[in-house]
């Protein structure tokens, strides 16, 4: 007789098969791939990143497709090549940047999910074609140790995620118990804005003049390729400050436009520091915090200057769009 369906597992609740254990064998890590989850929040004071995925969204679309727990932890992609071998069976999605994702030879695009068998491999190409990194949720979600609270990589700090660490080949990561979902199923994700919208920060008229305020207003700015999870590097008109040295150091948070005394500011992303001593001429509003994140190495992009209110607004109709299509997937977990 072969094993019972567990307790709470049963087709109302979606399961196609009976709940199954997993793992992935990396093949090919990339550049920078890590386990990460929703980050650490409200421990800033303590010193501790947030962290988790850079694109939250992404993230929680991809564990909405899989029937997880919006905090499951899955696997951040920033570029490839990417060959993973997957033991046991599932069920997998990818969301975020594009990067040309096969499952068992077949496409699997952003927003989609898929079953696989054992020995499958997902491949994820070494460029994304659009967008910056790229989120795998499995089913279940990739079990390891919970580390003040969360199973997030601290790469900073060397804790968390899988030995703290970015992953490498050879490495076998553990999934917990999950559902096998039968087909594939995808959505259309929210677009990512072609500008970020920001607010003026602390230092904007302090620290700056009219002049420089007006050259990052008006700037065309290139992500630079030196930029990671810390924030986002920025090339274009050098940004002058009224002070020559550095201010003592303030509370910075993802999302703050920082200028250091070369005068390219620097826009901080998920493992931003908790303090920082450079004048924070910008903060981006949170409804552009995912298109933050996928602003690829290269790109151009502007800065587009709003009000307060205009941040909420944007905020409120940004999550009851992400909200939306999370509901659109609650329906496909059967």
């Amino acid at each position: 007789m072969g094993p019972s369906r567990p307790a709470g597992c049963s087709p109302a609740i979606g399961c196609a098969s009976w709940w199954r254990r997993g793992v992935i064998e990396v093949l090919q890590a990339g550049v920078q791939t890590t386990v990460q989850d929703r980050g650490r929040p409200g421990l800033r004071h303590w010193g501790v990143a947030q962290g988790g995925a850079a694109d939250a969204e992404a993230l929680a679309l991809a564990n909405a497709l899989v029937g997880n727990p919006p905090d499951a932890a899955g696997l951040e992609v920033w570029q490839g090549p990417v060959r993973l071998r997957l033991h046991g069976q599932g069920t997998l999605a990818v969301a975020g940047a594009d990067f040309a994702a096969t499952l068992a030879g077949r496409a699997l695009r952003p927003g989609w999910r898929a079953p696989w068998r054992p020995g499958d491999e997902l491949v994820l190409a070494a460029r994304p074609r659009h967008g910056a990194c790229a989120v795998l949720a499995v089913a279940g979600g990739v079990d390891v140790p919970l580390c003040l609270g969360a199973r997030g990589t601290d790469l900073a700090g060397g804790w968390g995620g899988w030995q703290g660490r970015a992953l490498r080949a050879g490495d076998r990561l553990p999934l917990a118990p999950g559902r096998v979902l039968a087909g594939h199923r995808g959505v259309a994700p929210l677009p990512w804005r072609t500008s970020l919208r920001a607010l003026p920060g602390p230092e904007h008229d302090s620290h700056f003049d009219a002049r420089t305020q007006a050259a990052f207003w008006a700037g065309v700015w290139r992500v630079s390729p030196q930029s990671n999870r810390m924030g986002a590097r920025l090339s274009g008109p050098v940004l002058q400050g009224l002070a020559r040295d550095e201010m003592p150091s303030q509370a910075v948070m993802p999302g703050v436009v920082q200028v250091p005394g070369g005068g390219q500011p620097i826009a901080l992303r998920v493992d931003a520091q908790s303090t920082g001593g450079y004048p924070r001429i910008a903060v981006v509003i949170a409804a552009d915090a995912a298109a933050l994140a996928q602003w690829p190495a290269g790109a151009e992009l502007r800065f587009e200057r709003v009000d307060a209110s205009t941040a909420q607004r944007a905020a409120a109709q940004r999550e009851a769009e992400h909200h939306a299509l999370l509901q659109a997937c609650q329906r496909w977990l059967r």
